[in-house]
């Protein structure tokens, strides 16, 4: 029986087995390392033709059907380099570098790498945003403004209320005719130096109107450091001759002075009591007040002995009977009108009846 060369010989269809061939996996020639030769004894030669046989119909049976035709150990070690290569790659991808020995970074210190990046670059972008948002800048200004006026004002105020930067430093007095200005000055006892909102204006007009020869008295600021009292003194429409002086009369009927000698021009009140309580005297006044200016002038005295027997001693010894106070603007009308003619007494004490009368 003669030997055939075991690589010319095609494989049996129908042979399969799991067993491979001698020599290196997948291929149909004899181990390299083994000694002997190919061409051994007629059962050697057998078991190795059949071998050999068995590989190739195993080989074209898992060519045929898709399957690796290569031995599990190597099929394992194909399988575990290219999960070596597809971690390698998704570490690559990832951003990892390789450290020190071919190590690479945990996911626990990815993930927080990410997050710290993200973190600043958020920041970044908030930061860029603000410093680029035009309004912002303007409510900080607005706000810093708004402080400013805040804190100024409450200073202002406080320096204002509480220090003597606008104190008072001078007093003006206006009005003065009779009375003199430390009068005023002294009757007024306005603080110097006291804060000007802090001075009591009610209280320094009630000082100076108790003053008996003030009929009215206004008091005010004038900035920055000054008070102004504009005083009304009293003006006498009558005096009352006694012993002591001269009483001067108002005309409310206060006495509000007392002088050496009686003003020229001024009618004598012939009254026993000056007190603008007393109604003969209030009804005295009221008739010398309503009396036309003309007239007025030429009333030498007034006299009365009740509120509605009052009675005018005029120059040239003529003499008007005014009565009492009631319808004094008529009685003033008629009088006028009476005057024009020559007469000594003018009774107006009924104006509707009024006559003119020579005893």
């Amino acid at each position: 029986m003669s030997e055939e060369d075991p690589t010319r010989r095609r494989p049996d269809p129908g042979a399969g087995s799991d067993v491979p061939a001698s020599g290196a996996p997948g291929s149909g020639r004899p181990e390299p390392g083994r000694s002997g030769s190919g061409r051994a004894g007629s059962g050697q030669s057998g078991s190795g033709d059949a071998r050999s046989d068995r590989g190739g119909a195993d080989r074209s049976g898992s060519s045929r059907a898709g399957v690796d035709p290569r031995p599990d150990s190597a099929r394992a070690g194909s399988r575990d380099s290219q999960a070596d290569r597809s971690r390698s790659g998704r570490v690559g991808s990832g951003g990892a570098r390789p450290g020190r020995g071919g190590s690479t970074r945990s996911s626990s210190e990815r993930s927080s790498g990410e997050r710290v990046v993200s973190d600043r670059a958020r920041r970044t972008t908030r930061t860029r945003s603000r410093r680029r948002d035009p309004r912002r800048g303007k409510i900080i200004r607005r706000r810093i403004v708004a402080l400013v006026v805040v804190f100024g004002t409450l200073g202002l105020l406080y320096g204002v209320y509480f220090t003597p930067l606008l104190g008072v430093r001078s007093v003006e007095v206006l009005g003065t005719k009779d009375l003199t200005k430390p009068q005023v000055l002294d009757a007024a006892a306005v603080p110097s130096g006291n804060p000007m909102l802090t001075i009591d204006l009610a209280a320094i007009r009630d000082r100076v109107a108790a003053l008996n020869r003030v009929a009215s008295v206004n008091v005010s600021r004038s900035w920055p450091a000054t008070v102004r009292i504009d005083v009304a003194e009293r003006v006498a429409v009558g005096v009352i001759k006694t012993p002591g002086g001269a009483h001067l009369i108002d005309h409310t009927a206060k006495d509000f002075a007392t002088v050496p000698s009686a003003p020229a021009g001024l009618p004598e009140l012939q009254l026993t009591s000056s007190a603008i309580t007393d109604p003969t005297a209030v009804a005295v006044v009221q008739v010398l007040m309503a009396v036309p200016d003309k007239i007025r002038a030429e009333v030498l005295s007034v006299s009365a002995k009740s509120p509605n027997s009052v009675v005018l001693a005029l120059s040239a010894g003529r003499q008007v009977r005014w009565g009492g106070t009631a319808d004094s603007p008529r009685k003033a009308a008629v009088l006028a009108a009476l005057m024009s003619q020559p007469g000594k007494v003018y009774d107006v004490s009924s104006p509707q009846l009024a006559t003119i009368s020579n005893p």
